[in-house]
């Protein structure tokens, strides 16, 4: 997006709503920034975790998110431990960052689990039903098996939906004219409280 197209630029609310279209665009478009966003959770032992997910789908008028995740990962035990999180996203093309923080819960056995699961692919159900669990240790990259497509529906039981609503989230535009950075956080209500920061 050049600079010049950037009247978001200078308006709160429309940097927000900049924000939050990249955020759904990330869901139906694989070649968006936001499609595979950097997600960060508080490991087991204390030290930050990062790993990227695949953005699914995007509500902005609760402002929930969803990711897919297998419940045997460390991710899970992770988010069952300390439910805060953080997504990063940042669109070169655009010199736009997305920084958001918020609490997530992991679906497995419940209604939102099985319309997300109904809704992947075949191809993406695959990585479910991998034997052994992700993160196992194996005596070479290839020692681990993954059934075909069509065998896919195995993996349901391992398979769980995550949601982040989120609480708070930050811009970042680069600009050779100034850059622009701002932060909305939602307390109480559903309006934000917003303020641009010094980039």
């Amino acid at each position: 997006m050049p600079e010049a197209d950037a009247a978001f630029a200078d308006n709160l609310p429309a940097t927000l709503a900049r924000a939050f279209d990249c955020l759904a665009l990330g869901c139906t478009d694989r070649r968006s920034a936001a499609h595979a966003p950097a997600l960060a959770t508080i490991g087991l032992d204390g030290r930050p975790r990062l790993r990227t997910v695949v953005l699914r789908a995007f509500d902005p008028g609760v402002r929930r998110l969803r990711f897919h995740t297998d419940r045997r990962s460390e991710k899970t035990a992770e988010l069952a431990r300390d439910a805060r999180v953080a997504l990063h996203v940042y669109d070169a093309a655009a010199k736009f960052q997305v920084r958001l923080e918020g609490v997530a819960t992991v679906h497995h056995d419940d209604a939102v689990a099985d319309a997300a699961w109904a809704s992947s692919r075949p191809f993406s159900r695959v990585c479910y039903a991998t034997s052994p669990a992700p993160g196992a240790s194996i005596p070479e990259g290839g020692a681990y098996t993954q059934p075909t497509p069509e065998g896919a529906d195995g993996g349901r039981g391992n398979f769980a939906a995550v949601l982040v609503r989120i609480e708070r989230l930050e811009t970042l535009y680069l600009a050779f004219s100034g850059h622009r950075r701002a932060l909305f956080a939602w307390r109480t209500g559903a309006e934000p409280e917003a303020t641009w920061l010094v980039p």
